[in-house]
């Protein structure tokens, strides 16, 4: 609503993201352009008035990030309250979430999030509700956490619940065609073959069953899966299922430290239900990434081997060699 803001980090910077009197969405450094104070102060809330003011030397901005008055008994000549408004940050909305980068011209999102032939309009994102929160500090490189997302050549010894719902995954692949004799089995329904989640089950959580109805744009093929992935190198990845979706932000916060926090929206009368369970739904999940974490933070103790300078990647490993890739692209090494 008007006048609503956040504060949040990234990395080392300070941001803060609010609507202006119009409902406007802005996003700036939180930082006072008098000598660099946090601005801000509250993790979130509603600004009584019309004005960010600093709680150090009370500078006072608008809401669009101009400066509108000091606390000097008097200014200098040259200065211009015009040449001090805040940094601002690039902000977006997308599908009912707000996105900020710290880059002047920021990627699109709506194509960054294309994967394959799937779409991820086919879930009514903006229309859900926020139905739990959850979080975790994991003791490892972030790179190290997107590394173990990418494959599956750990899941019968980590996950073995998950491989028991994705009885695929119990073969250490992530797909079909990643098997080598994949052709051999190309005519079996079996989800072992075939991907998708086990006989009888039809959503991701302990039970198996869907919390609530079937989204009613998914496509034959999306509801017999049970199961898909959106991804936005290098900090947010979507899960989506038939009746509920799970969004996971991925947030460094030193070189072997990285935090994750996690929301499951659904459908309004998903959670009117009578008989709505929600830890059967948030459990597995929770589960699932607790056991991705104690992996990671595995991963990342032993890359402390002084004799260890690169690993090996084996050809079910294709997407994480894709993610490297990307790396290398990034930073241009």
């Amino acid at each position: 609503e008007a006048r609503a803001f956040r504060r949040f980090r990234i990395g080392t910077q300070e941001i803060v993201v609010l609507r202006d009197g119009d409902g406007v969405l802005r996003g700036f450094h939180n930082s006072c352009r008098h000598r660099g104070s946090i601005l801000c102060q509250p993790e979130s809330g509603r600004l009584r008035g019309k004005l960010l003011v600093c709680p150090y030397h009370q500078w006072s901005y608008a809401l669009d990030g101009e400066l509108v008055a000091t606390s000097s008994m008097r200014e200098a000549p040259d200065f211009d309250k015009a040449d001090f408004p805040l940094y601002p940050v690039a902000v977006q909305e997308w599908r009912g979430g707000i996105f900020v980068s710290l880059l002047d011209d920021p990627p699109d999102l709506a194509s960054g999030f294309e994967r394959g032939s799937d779409r991820i309009d086919h879930w009514p994102m903006e229309s859900l509700v926020v139905g739990h929160r959850w979080g975790k500090v994991m003791q490892c490189n972030w790179k190290v956490f997107w590394e173990n997302f990418n494959e599956c050549l750990h899941c019968p010894n980590i996950h073995p619940e998950l491989c028991e719902l994705v009885p695929i995954y119990g073969r250490r692949i992530s797909g079909v065609r990643d098997a080598p004799d994949w052709q051999e089995h190309a005519d079996r329904d079996d989800p072992k073959y075939a991907g998708g989640l086990r006989a009888g089950a039809n959503s991701w959580s302990s039970s198996g069953q869907a919390c609530g109805p079937t989204f009613p744009e998914l496509t034959p093929a999306e509801i017999s899966r049970g199961q898909s992935y959106f991804v936005s190198l290098p900090s947010v990845f979507i899960a989506c299922h038939v009746d509920y979706m799970r969004t996971v932000r991925i947030l460094p916060t030193g070189p072997e430290q990285t935090e994750i926090e996690v929301e499951w929206l659904f459908q309004p009368e998903t959670l009117a239900r009578a008989d709505f369970d929600m830890d059967d739904v948030t459990g597995f999940a929770k589960l699932v990434m607790q056991q991705d974490a104690e992996a990671s933070e595995m991963n990342q103790q032993g890359l402390h081997a002084r004799r260890f300078e690169q690993g090996v990647l084996m050809p079910e490993e294709h997407y994480v060699r894709s993610f490297q890739d990307w790396v290398r692209e990034q930073t241009g090494s």
